[in-house]
């Protein structure tokens, strides 16, 4: 008898398909699950042996997490303990959102993501950046801590924000035929080096410069290697639906398949709207558009205090961005598109400074800003709130990350029973008090969604989180419960599985969740985090 390396005992399975849970033993050796056998103490017939067994009962097994909008970048690298997402059960993380992230790059450009994107991953300069290739990256992940990997498994979208900065730089114009040929080309590259799919940010400079016909030409290249598009489309706010029916108008024209990234409606523009995108999603998917989308289950957004600017402040990269700040005419022209016209950066709608709470920064020294509004922080300064953010931005450079205050839960809860929903975090980690779904996203969906308000039934929840996640990454060995899967598992306890973290101690971990398994080992055991590291890159085939 070949024993396996480890065997779960009496566990109730919610296989991450949708069916009924089912009670069993599985048996995990090599990294894979290579027995599942249902009622087997009850059957009495020949339960798997393994080399240890762990008694689940009262708990469920299910595949590991997918963490479908993730922004580990570089946490991935310089964490490696990386408890925030391991202690919610996640196994997988997908990486490179908003197209924005760290490869493919140049000398030039890596000085300028580093500096865009502080406000998210913190300024990078205790990473060695060695790569400057999407494989030379993923590479790097693989190699993790001391050559032994990192903490969960990781995949990757070619950020094309990134792409255009590398093609036209920071410039808001159409690329020119050779610019577009060398998109085109970045693309492919990262694609054939093992991305699934590319990413935008299209309220995020420079890629909130292409216009529809660019991104109809970067996902053809995306549809030819079975990739998917990630958008973080052009609002959130006024013009919502025209916004989502365009990135839906882009798929369709390319014949790309379409991931909507962090799919929700906000702002007072859109309270009780969901039913119209509701309606918008299911023609799209009647017509026969591959769609799928990611929600995270809380009402307030996070970002950086720079992306509500103007599209036009940040033309030229962020030290030009600086530079119209520092001057006062120009900053008064910002001020006029962010209070009275609504800024494409503030997704059309005139701010509400009372809705902006800081929630990081990069200089120490800006460190009782944290928790407050610019509202507050202006009242108790007796200045303007814009002069505030303008003195914040300038202070900070750039660096500035926020809590917006705008969601509706009726909005949240529709989207997420949504037939083409997945889960994501979202989550920033950088900053002192960053937003508590980078450390709760999971357990929520389980704790507050499932047992507390019956949004979603158990099966239905894990299937959105871990078999559905798994389809759209076009992976055919993880997201199940299965034999011959990878074992990325974990087991919870339904009754008392919950998020620790709030918006006032946003990193308590969770509770309810003591095991999770990394490629068959033990990554968390007994609730605390074991020092596995047996996360790799999970490439496509392209």
């Amino acid at each position: 008898m070949h024993l396996a390396d480890l065997v779960v005992q009496d566990a109730e399975v919610v296989d991450g398909s949708g069916g009924p849970s089912y009670r069993a033993d599985v048996a995990v050796k090599d990294g894979r699950i290579t027995q599942v056998v249902r009622e087997a103490a009850a059957a009495g017939c020949q339960r798997p042996a393994g080399t240890r067994t762990l008694d689940a009962e009262g708990l469920v097994l299910a595949p590991g997490f997918v963490d479908m909008h993730s922004h580990s970048d570089l946490a991935l690298l310089t964490d490696p303990d990386h408890s925030a997402k391991l202690a919610q059960g996640v196994t997988l993380e997908v990486l490179g959102q908003d197209g924005l992230s760290y490869a493919p790059v140049d000398d030039r450009t890596l000085a300028e993501v580093r500096q865009a994107v502080a406000g998210w991953n913190g300024p990078g300069d205790d990473v060695d950046v060695t790569w400057r290739s999407v494989g030379e990256y993923l590479d790097r992940l693989d190699r993790g801590f001391g050559g032994e990997g990192m903490a969960v498994n990781a995949a990757y979208l070619v950020p094309q924000g990134t792409v255009r900065m590398l093609a036209t730089g920071w410039e808001n114009r159409p690329p020119t035929a050779a610019e577009l040929d060398r998109m085109r080309e970045l693309v492919a590259a990262g694609l054939r080096e093992g991305a699934v799919g590319m990413s935008s940010g299209l309220t995020y400079p420079p890629g909130m410069y292409a216009d529809r016909g660019e991104l109809v030409e970067l996902c053809r290249v995306v549809a030819e290697f079975g990739g998917y598009y990630c958008p973080h489309h052009r609002s959130y706010g006024a013009g919502a639906l025209d916004a989502y029916r365009e990135v839906i108008d882009i798929a369709r024209q390319a014949g790309c398949a379409l991931h909507l990234a962090h799919a929700t409606l906000n702002f007072a523009e859109n309270q009780g709207r969901s039913g119209e995108l509701l309606a918008l999603l299911d023609e799209a998917l009647d017509d026969g558009c591959d769609l799928t989308l990611d929600t995270y289950p809380y009402t307030p957004g996070a970002t950086t205090l720079a992306a509500l600017l103007p599209g036009w402040a940040s033309e030229g990269g962020p030290e030009a961005t600086l530079a119209r700040l520092r001057d006062d005419g120009t900053a008064d022209r910002i001020r006029h598109d962010l209070e009275v016209t609504g800024s494409d950066g503030c997704h059309g709608v005139p701010v509400e400074w009372r809705t902006v709470e800081i929630s990081g920064v990069v200089d120490p020294s800006l460190g009782d800003r944290v928790g407050r509004t610019v509202a507050d922080l202006a009242d108790g300064s007796g200045t303007s709130a814009w002069e505030t953010a303008r003195g914040l931005l300038l202070a900070d450079r750039l660096g500035t990350t926020i809590l917006q205050h705008v969601g509706h839960e009726e909005n949240v809860r529709a989207l997420m029973r949504h037939r083409a929903h997945t889960g994501g975090s979202d989550g920033i980690l950088h900053g002192a008090k960053p937003h508590p779904r980078a450390y709760g996203t999971f357990p929520r969906y389980l704790g507050t969604y499932v047992r507390e308000l019956g949004v979603l039934t158990l099966e239905e929840c894990v299937a959105h989180l871990t078999g559905r996640a798994a389809a759209r990454l076009g992976l055919t060995d993880r997201g199940l419960v299965r034999e011959g899967y990878r074992a990325d598992l974990v087991l919870f306890d339904p009754a008392t599985v919950a998020e620790g973290a709030t918006f006032a101690v946003p990193r308590t971990p969770p509770v309810g969740i003591p095991y999770v398994l990394v490629d068959g080992r033990l990554a968390v055991e007994d609730g605390h985090r074991t020092g596995v590291l047996a996360g790799r890159t999970v490439r496509s085939r392209g």
